[in-house]
């Protein structure tokens, strides 16, 4: 069993280190932003999980500078939206993104979704990989992609490598983010991960709160004296994925650091073994290859 601690990170297939634990921003007001990301740097986090379709790039970036962190030190992530995205609008929403969080580089630039069609994806993914050329962006890859987009994916790299001047031209798949839980382990889509090295990113880990309060965790709670959302972190660190835990609340945003002092067993595991599936976001993972 691997020992981790807030510090963990996992080497990215760019070279890049990316800390285990993230802090999301997912529906955290703009105006909350800066104070919500610095709370959550003033116990650890280094690495802050934005988008532009969050709103909240420019807060982020605010607290970066605030912080007083040697920038080397803090993981920024965004996403381009997937839905309607052209090439000339992703080069464009980088540029976008770079001013809003008045940053100099982005550390991670996912796409959003697989929405568009695969001629879209392409176009988008051909556009992020110009801007790691250019220096704007260190790592890039996706969000709420399926094994199915991803294989397409791989595809592009391929094709990309043949128009763009060989091998590595294509870029390099670093990161697939998606709603990762229990509940919706993705299993599929973890090992394909896994086989490749690429980080396995877990939005909305706690599930929102929408399962406490059921037995299995309720009993695994009281036997290591840990909040259920404490042992879902912890789950999803021991499966290997980078959690996103998301809170305004500073007492909540400490809890969700504090899961490096215990280890769920295998048996504790097993009992977080469902057989279901069941997002409480939305799914673009399942979407058809066309969509």
């Amino acid at each position: 069993m691997a020992t981790y601690s807030i510090n963990s990170t996992f080497k990215l297939n760019s070279g890049y280190e990316i800390p285990r634990l993230g802090f999301g921003v997912y529906q955290t007001p703009p105006e909350e932003t800066e104070k919500a990301v610095l709370e959550a740097f003033s116990v650890g986090y280094r690495h802050i999980d934005s988008a532009a379709a969050y709103s909240n790039e420019a807060g982020c970036g605010k607290a970066i500078r605030a912080s007083k962190l040697p920038r080397s030190e803090i993981f920024f992530t965004s996403k381009i939206p997937g839905r309607s995205m052209t090439y000339d609008k992703a080069k464009a929403q980088v540029e976008t993104s770079l001013a809003e969080a008045g940053l100099d580089y982005i550390d991670l630039m996912l796409i959003h979704s697989p929405f568009g069609g695969s001629a879209v994806r392409k176009a988008v993914w051909k556009a992020l990989v110009e801007a790691v050329d250019e220096g704007k962006i260190r790592s890039i890859g996706v969000s709420n992609y399926g094994v199915h987009h991803l294989d397409e994916l791989e595809k592009h790299i391929a094709e990309l490598e043949t128009e763009r001047g060989g091998k590595g031209k294509g870029g390099i798949i670093t990161v697939n983010q998606c709603e990762v839980h229990p509940w919706c382990p993705r299993n599929d889509i973890a090992e394909w991960c896994a086989k490749r090295n690429v980080a396995f990113e877990a939005y909305a880990p706690v599930v929102r709160g929408a399962r406490f309060g059921e037995k299995s965790l309720v009993n695994l709670s009281k036997k290591h004296n840990k909040t259920e959302a404490q042992i879902l972190i912890r789950w999803s660190l021991q499966k290997g994925y980078v959690p996103l835990p998301k809170s305004v609340t500073p007492s909540r945003i400490k809890e969700n650091t504090e899961v490096f002092d215990f280890e769920l067993s295998k048996e504790d595991m097993d009992t977080l073994e469902f057989d279901e599936y069941a997002p409480v976001c939305w799914d673009p993972v399942s979407s058809g290859i066309d969509n």
